[in-house]
């Protein structure tokens, strides 16, 4: 098999870092192209970083084609500090990253997304989810796959109250969630992260969605 070029915009945060870490330690991966606002330390050769201004994602252009392109961008309301700064970055600098890989000839495109993401939820959150995976299925990559956990198990740079309560409560109450409910269970930002490792190397085509048991069970 030919090692792959993989480029990860939104390697900062959680999955996006365990991700790096996993691209890193796979020999599957020959190079990782990492797009980010300032330069994260202690990379291994194989990755490459570029700086870049996410306001103008439209005007940069890839100079080489990944075979793998990683979107693990997202944030929070509270975080972004309004519906227009949430939608900003879980939208518009999805779409745009989706875009620039397109452009390049990338075939294959993977992204965090969320569990009930549906672009016509009452639910803010669920609904910019729900349009920024419509929109990027829009581009029609040869291989668009999309992860949907449950709520996140891990460690974040950021401090985010509400979601640690609900870490503590998802991971005391794990056992209960059973059968069809078995979806809904939290899932270790980890064990995204390698999910995606994963699918970049193996051969899916068109749409796929993975609901957060389908992830854990991969």
């Amino acid at each position: 098999m030919e090692k792959l070029k993989a480029i990860i915009v939104g390697a900062t945060g959680m999955v996006g870092s365990y991700l790096l870490e996993i691209l890193q330690e796979d020999d599957a991966y020959r190079n990782i192209c990492i797009m980010t606002r300032r330069e994260i330390s202690g990379t291994g050769p194989k990755v490459q970083q570029i700086k870049v201004d996410f306001d103008s994602l439209a005007q940069t252009q890839l100079t080489t084609k990944p075979d793998v392109a990683f979107c693990c961008l997202g944030t929070t309301m509270k975080t972004a500090g309004s519906k227009d700064a949430f939608y900003k970055v879980d939208f518009t600098y999805c779409l745009e990253f989706a875009k620039l890989a397109k452009e390049a000839g990338c075939k294959k495109f993977i992204m965090v997304s969320a569990l009930g993401a549906n672009a016509k939820s009452a639910n803010f959150y669920m609904k910019v989810k729900g349009q920024i995976e419509e929109a990027i299925a829009a581009l029609n990559f040869d291989t668009f796959i999309i992860m949907q956990p449950s709520m996140l198990l891990g460690k974040r740079k950021e401090t985010r109250v509400g979601e640690s309560i609900g870490q503590a409560v998802m991971t005391t109450l794990d056992f209960l969630i059973a059968g069809p409910f078995k979806k809904y269970k939290a899932i270790h930002g980890k064990t995204v992260a390698a999910a995606m490792a994963k699918t970049g190397k193996d051969d899916f085509q068109g749409k796929v969605i993975f609901e957060s048991d389908k992830i854990a069970a991969y």
